[in-house]
């Protein structure tokens, strides 16, 4: 299982990718520079959560903007 965090200015949302979803889209999970989830929206007492369900490597989008960002492995 994976944990994805996004951030905006209303707070934190838990993206969760499922371990069967890792396996079969591990590239666009990895080498998306700009990565569409399409998911299932859970919020639990003040806990935002989106389930994935499907990933999209949406990088094209970026054109030449340079993107950087943090990785933690």
């Amino acid at each position: 299982m994976i944990f994805l965090t996004l951030e905006d200015e209303f707070g934190t949302i838990n993206i969760i990718v499922w371990p069967t979803l890792v396996e079969k889209q591990r590239a666009e999970l990895m080498n998306a520079s700009l990565l569409g989830v399409y998911d299932i929206w859970q919020s639990r007492s003040g806990v935002r959560n989106l389930i994935a369900k499907r990933l999209v490597d949406c990088s094209h989008l970026l054109g030449q903007l340079d993107t950087k960002s943090r990785n933690f492995h």
